[in-house]
């Protein structure tokens, strides 16, 4: 028998002890052991329920006990989670992790602290949810050079999308469905804003270019300005918008980013809906793949924290090398990005193209019916060139990157 602790007894934490209960014969034919919880720490009492008598609220009772051979994270945030888990890898315990902020901010240290421990430091949860996505960049793709990672990387923005795109809701009406349904959290700051999808882009290139990425470093720009009225234009385009975060890799530069895209028909990720996630990892012998599935949830997310569980114990006392060294990579300012442009502008198709089309060059008009405005879709250009020919133009409405080829 092995025995665990689980920090956190949350979504993810009680999914966590649920999946080793229900799959326990499963679990225990690929470890080759039973698996235990012998701890849950966490600041409630869950009087009447299973694992009350497991509860603990002194992480020093499961950094001291020898019996402990691995910990699962699952509390979120930075503190305590960071030297707790810091602490479980320097008394020789794997960690197995869903937190997504700690990996970001700290994951550096922690997997050299993993190595020179002889335990590891898993994260499969940290991105994707239940979508097998980290452990194949370090596995099924070793032997490929990775140059690009899309992806739709966070289901509670994506599901605001749609409802946006497929119902003609305002971007405050999506938002209060998703706090209802238990997607978004009532400070949505982190989703809306961009930072969780950043974090995840920022882990994704770490682990596929072998070094550090400053996740602060990534330009973010969130879905708050997104609007009912771009989704009209979008759909008489025949695409749609969505928050991709993305990264280019070549020759030792990393370009990266997250922000709202628009996409088209033909755009593998045009597709993905709702609160599922999608991501498209280009390699120079592979081409393009792409992993699909349940970004978040319970049980999914769950699943992958019991995946890591089960590599860890497989492999007592044997590190696992995978993640990225301590060698920051720089990232590139996005001014050096191509993309079309789609620009709402004031007035008049008809009497303000020709003035346009002096600042931006050649250009796609789209009107709609009844409205003060009209729309231009730009040819390809960097940032930095759009930047500086938009202080040129008046009464710009709203600007939104556009990827309308297929990858």
């Amino acid at each position: 028998m092995i025995k665990v602790a689980v920090m956190g007894y949350g979504t993810v934490g009680s999914g966590v002890v649920e999946v080793l209960e229900q799959n326990k014969e499963l679990i225990a034919k690929k470890t080759g052991h039973e698996i235990f919880v012998k701890y849950i720490l966490d600041l409630r009492e869950f009087p009447g329920t299973p694992i009350e008598h497991k509860i603990v609220h002194d992480f020093s009772v499961i950094e001291k006990d020898p019996e402990i051979a691995m910990v699962v994270e699952t509390m979120g945030g930075l503190n305590p989670a960071y030297p707790f888990v810091k602490a479980s890898l320097e008394a020789g315990k794997h960690v197995a992790t869903s937190n997504k902020a700690l990996v970001a901010a700290h994951g550096t240290e922690l997997l050299r602290i993993a190595r020179e421990h002889e335990v590891n430091f898993f994260f499969e949860a940290s991105v994707g949810g239940g979508i097998p996505i980290i452990r194949p960049l370090y596995t099924s793709l070793a032997g490929e050079e990775i140059e690009e990672i899309t992806g739709i990387l966070n289901g509670t923005t994506n599901y605001i999308l749609t409802k946006m795109d497929k119902t003609g809701e305002t971007f405050e009406a999506a938002l209060r469905e998703a706090q209802d349904l238990g997607y978004a959290e009532r400070n949505p700051e982190a989703d809306v804003e961009g930072h969780d999808t950043c974090r995840k882009i920022s882990i994704l290139t770490a682990l596929a270019a072998g070094h550090e990425v400053n996740y602060e470093h990534i330009y973010t720009e969130g879905i708050t300005k997104i609007t009912d009225v771009d989704f009209e234009y979008a759909q008489a385009m025949g695409t749609s918008v969505k928050l991709l975060g993305s990264s280019r890799m070549k020759n030792g530069k990393v370009h990266a980013f997250t922000a709202p895209v628009m996409i088209g028909k033909d755009h593998p990720l045009y597709a993905i809906s709702d609160a599922y996630n999608g991501i498209l990892v280009k390699g120079n012998m592979l081409g393009v793949s792409m992993f699909y599935g349940s970004g978040a949830g319970k049980l999914p997310t769950a699943s992958a924290v019991a995946a890591d569980m089960i590599e860890a114990l497989k492999n007592p006392g044997h590190h696992v090398e995978m993640g990225w060294d301590d060698q920051t990579l720089a990232v590139s300012d996005i001014g050096g990005l191509s993309f079309r442009y789609f620009v709402r502008l004031k007035g008049l198709a008809d009497q303000r193209r020709k003035e346009v089309e002096e600042v931006l060059g050649k250009v796609e008009v789209i009107e709609l019916d009844h409205k003060d405005e009209f729309a231009v879709l730009t040819e390809t250009m960097t940032e930095d060139e759009y930047r500086e020919k938009a202080k040129g133009l008046s009464g710009i409405r709203q600007r939104i990157r556009a990827e309308l080829a297929s990858v």
